[in-house]
């Protein structure tokens, strides 16, 4: 399955949210997989589309989410051109905000392992305010307003508990999906251990450790969930969040690579060019002049 993995511009912005059109993009997509999950809102017109090997068809109004690690593909199921919104984002970014529940990248995997449906129809979505949170989302990254993270953020949670709500009125029983207690670490919920210590000297051994696996078996687990290595994560991580200091911020570009957990100076400026292909400095000033228009 290694050569239907996408690289996504998501390790450069951790959430995507975009209207996707036949006419600008590459179509039909192609069978692929990713680590993050997809949620397609239909606009306009008939899709056809696979999700490990099942096919089906999504009309304007429908929901479709693949999950994590699930092989997908769309194509158009008539003469007319589908048109679609789509969210894209690492579901393991947004846990659980009680002790007594399963996470939601839990509950995503539980309801897969049920059977559950991840393709709701028209009335459903309209129940779950579809319309108004894809455009919502696509609103704030096109605007790329102060606080445009929180706003995504909760938006996505807000579709969340509404699909789990859904699926829970369709008969999953959530409390027999074990609650995590925030200490059992693994593949699928270690990046938001990995985020909140950015700014710290963290190495891979110490995450690896908290995964209960050796060096090795972490690094090639790792390797096979992201398709990067976990340094290269954190890397991309670091330079994601010293962009939005520079853009928001009057901060010293000094005290941003402190910030960021970059051993000094020259190793943040040379890290960020390589990422955004100009110095911080050169990054900020452009993007004071023009609005932001996503990663490089």
């Amino acid at each position: 399955m290694s050569n239907l993995f996408e690289k996504t511009a998501s390790l450069n912005t951790p959430i995507e949210c975009f209207v996707f059109g036949a006419a600008n993009e590459e179509f039909p997509v192609k069978p692929h997989w990713h680590y993050f999950a997809e949620f397609v809102y239909m606009l306009d017109g008939t899709a056809s589309m696979t999700a490990d090997g099942d096919t089906f068809t999504a009309e304007a109004g429908d929901l479709v989410i693949f999950p994590p690690s699930c092989v997908h593909s769309i194509s158009a199921a008539d003469s007319r051109t589908p048109v679609y919104s789509v969210l894209k984002f690492d579901i393991g970014k947004f846990p659980s905000i009680s002790s007594y529940s399963p996470s939601p990248s839990g509950l995503f995997r539980y309801a897969r392992e049920s059977g559950m449906p991840i393709l709701f129809d028209r009335e459903s979505a309209k129940e779950m305010e579809c319309e108004s949170i894809f455009a919502d989302c696509i609103n704030e990254m096109k605007n790329f307003r102060y606080g445009y993270d929180v706003m995504l953020r909760s938006q996505i949670y807000r579709l969340i508990y509404r699909i789990i709500r859904h699926w829970e009125s369709s008969g999953l029983n959530i409390w027999e999906c074990p609650a995590s207690d925030g200490t059992d670490r693994s593949i699928d919920n270690i990046t938001e251990y990995i985020d909140s210590r950015l700014g710290e000297n963290i190495r891979v051994a110490d995450i690896a450790a908290e995964c209960h696996l050796s060096y090795s078996a972490f690094a090639a687990k790792f390797r096979g969930r992201y398709g990067m290595s976990c340094k290269e994560y954190i890397e991309r991580m670091r330079i994601y969040k010293a962009e939005e200091y520079l853009i928001f911020t009057d901060l010293d570009i000094d005290f941003i690579g402190q910030e960021t957990g970059f051993s000094d100076c020259s190793h943040f400026i040379k890290s960020f060019k390589k990422y955004r292909g100009a110095t911080p400095g050169k990054f900020r000033a452009s993007r004071r002049q023009q609005p932001y228009s996503g990663a490089v």
